[in-house]
């Protein structure tokens, strides 16, 4: 079985961090009081939100199975022990955006079938992709939720979203980035070649900006908005500066593929798990 091999880490980079433990919560939120727009009082700021949220139940789920898959041939207790945190922490997330789901469907937005379309396509993906690829598309997908998490602590893109909300996704962005390395040590552990990691990368991101488009399209088209509205509001949202100036594909997907791509990479180079802990602290959640 192959080891976790030694990282050569380049000038610019500081010895990572030793993994902290992992830690499963599950507060409890009142999705009843929240807006239908409960972003800002956009409609398109709401549903770019949306629109990546709805993804999250089944997709943190097929992260879990992916790691799950391997966790018998991890031959590390530390990581093991991640590992099973992680599950934890997934599980509840995935249970928490159920019930997100269910507010979209409280606030009269027809979901199940964009949801059940990307199920199908995903369960497709999963039967023909091979548990390694499944694993490097996991590992990949977490450097991009770790990189939103860490967004929407620095760039505080959540300050004028809904109490309730901003509480839910600030928990999750927390834990995002306490498990961000969980799913590269086991892959690197499985399968350290570069050439699947990129493959996994590229997977990753393919899926995840088209459901993402999909998803907010969908619900923005059950708006009714005409084209005017809709670059009025934008650019109304741009003069009350509530949303960060640069697009999401500069400031995750490229952002993420230019440091993931890095052959000497490993996320923990990049040390931002203080943006947890005191996240976690002023919570009442460490």
């Amino acid at each position: 079985m192959a080891t976790i091999r030694t990282m050569q880490l380049s000038p610019r980079d500081h010895a990572p961090p030793t993994p902290r433990a992992i830690t499963p919560r599950k507060p409890k939120f009142d999705f009843a009081a929240v807006p239908k727009h409960w972003f800002a009082g956009s409609r398109i700021g709401t549903h770019i939100a949306n629109g990546v949220n709805m993804l999250f139940p089944h997709g943190e789920r097929f992260f879990v199975r992916s790691v799950n898959h391997f966790l018998d041939q991890i031959d590390d207790p530390a990581l093991v022990a991640r590992a099973k945190g992680f599950f934890g922490q997934e599980g509840r997330h995935a249970s928490a955006h159920d019930d997100y789901n269910d507010m979209l469907r409280d606030h009269g937005f027809e979901i199940d079938a964009f949801l059940e379309r990307f199920q199908k396509y995903g369960t497709w993906v999963e039967e023909r992709a091979s548990p390694e690829l499944r694993l490097a598309c996991t590992a990949a997908a977490e450097h991009f939720t770790a990189i939103m998490a860490e967004n929407a602590f620095n760039q505080r893109v959540l300050d004028t979203a809904h109490p309730v909300m901003r509480d839910l996704l600030l928990w999750h962005a927390a834990e995002e980035i306490e498990h961000k390395s969980v799913a590269f040590d086991v892959l690197q552990q499985v399968n350290p070649s570069y050439r699947l990691r990129v493959a996994g990368m590229v997977m990753a991101t393919l899926q995840l900006s088209t459901w993402w488009t999909i998803g907010f399209l969908t619900l923005l088209r059950q708006e009714g908005m005409s084209a005017k509205e809709l670059r009025a509001e934008a650019k109304a949202m741009r003069a009350r500066k509530e949303a960060p100036d640069d697009s999401i594909a500069k400031r995750v997907f490229l952002r993420g593929i230019r440091s993931y791509l890095r052959r000497d990479f490993h996320p923990d180079q990049h040390d931002n798990y203080h943006l947890a802990e005191t996240h976690l602290a002023q919570a009442g959640l460490a």
